[in-house]
């Protein structure tokens, strides 16, 4: 393996000379610079990234720990850009011209192992947390010895936080989708398929169910049952909901997600439930599967990939200032209208979702804007 006292030998310089080329400061002739970077790549010298970080304090390094939730592996969970490789492509984006490395662990979303966070955060400058599904207490541990930002975490107020959290606007979203099944196509006995009750973004949605339907008091819920977020969950759901009520089905079906959406329509195709004729089914996420599904998936886009984008940023912000106060950012959702609702016979409609108040209490969506049409599948 080449040194640094090969260069410096080959160039005919001390060791403090080549390393501060190497490490770009202003305290050499040009002259000799110019002849230790001739060294270096005759030599083909490569500078040991641990002792940079000992010399600097700094690894150039963070850590993004993953949910891994127990599921059918001939699904669609192995097929097209899904959340996890969205959120990861955003965050890789952010790094790459820094120069920075990344270090991914997968951890088991019903049997978390929160020693191996701790062992992670030895070896980081931050981590990014991909889900919300961590106790606050552990957020705290990890806080006092690196920097933390939570993707798809609760949004409370950021006293109650040592981290920041980067998520979906997830209430006014799903607000959005319910209010259309209801204002536009007169729906008012629902069905919700819920997620795992450590979820915060499965969370804000059901908040938002239930503020929509007492905005609302002529709709009401018939039923409800809760999955993992996995397509044969959704299907499960799908073969209790008939076994239940098929007597007298629900008009619409609210899923959690995508995925469950997905699942819930193979299980009424399989009982010869038509939608959306019989029943409307919508999501939430607006993976690719979803727009190649028959029928189409209407659903609610959150920007995966920018989420990834952002929590990244902040933690390198963070990282590079550690007094930061802990903060929350919402990034802005669409409704993605298609089939499974009963807009039938349009191009594919994509519509800007306004924010909600914060209080939510009293809530009041702005003016509508404007419908927006697209005649291509729309962008996972």
């Amino acid at each position: 393996m080449v040194t640094l006292y090969d260069v410096a030998r080959l160039a005919g310089v001390s060791t403090a000379t080549v390393s501060r080329v190497v490490h770009g400061q202003d305290r050499v002739r040009e002259s000799t610079r110019e002849r230790v970077r001739q060294a270096i790549e005759e030599l083909g010298y490569v500078p040991d990234g641990a002792a940079q970080s000992l010399s600097r304090r700094r690894k150039d390094v963070i850590g993004l720990v993953c949910v891994e939730r127990e599921v059918d592996h001939i699904d669609v969970e192995n097929v097209g850009a899904l959340y996890y490789d969205e959120v990861l492509r955003g965050v890789e984006a952010c790094i790459r011209h820094r120069n920075w490395s990344l270090l991914i662990t997968f951890m088991q979303g019903d049997r978390p192992d929160f020693s191996r966070m701790d062992a992670l955060s030895g070896k980081v400058d931050g981590i990014l947390i991909g889900e919300g599904f961590v106790a606050p207490s552990i957020i705290e541990r990890l806080a006092a010895r690196v920097p933390v930002v939570v993707i798809a975490g609760n949004p409370r107020p950021p006293g109650e936080r040592a981290g920041d959290v980067v998520a979906a606007d997830n209430f006014s979203g799903s607000a959005a989708i319910i209010t259309h099944l209801i204002t536009d196509h007169g729906k008012q006995r629902l069905f919700h398929v819920d997620g795992p009750s450590n979820s915060p973004d499965a969370g804000q949605r059901r908040l938002a169910l239930e503020h929509v339907l007492r905005l609302h008091p002529q709709c009401r819920l018939i039923g409800s049952t809760q999955g993992i977020l996995s397509v044969r969950s959704g299907e499960l759901a799908g073969e209790t909901l008939l076994a239940r009520h098929r007597d007298a089905l629900p008009e619409a079906i609210v899923c959690v997600n995508d995925q469950m959406a997905i699942g819930v329509l193979r299980a009424l195709a399989a009982g010869g439930v038509r939608v959306p004729e019989d029943v409307a089914v919508v999501g939430f996420d607006d993976i690719a599967v979803g727009s190649l599904y028959e029928p189409t998936l209407t659903t609610v886009y959150q920007p995966m990939r920018m989420l990834g984008e952002r929590a990244c940023a902040r933690l390198l912000d963070r990282i590079a200032d550690p007094g930061q106060r802990p903060a929350v950012e919402l990034l802005p959702t669409e409704l993605v209208l298609r089939s499974s609702c009963g807009c039938l016979g349009e191009p594919v409609i994509r519509q800007p979702v306004l924010p909600l108040r914060a209080d939510r209490d009293a809530v009041t969506p702005g003016k509508r804007p404007v419908r927006r049409a697209s005649r291509t599948p729309a962008k996972a």
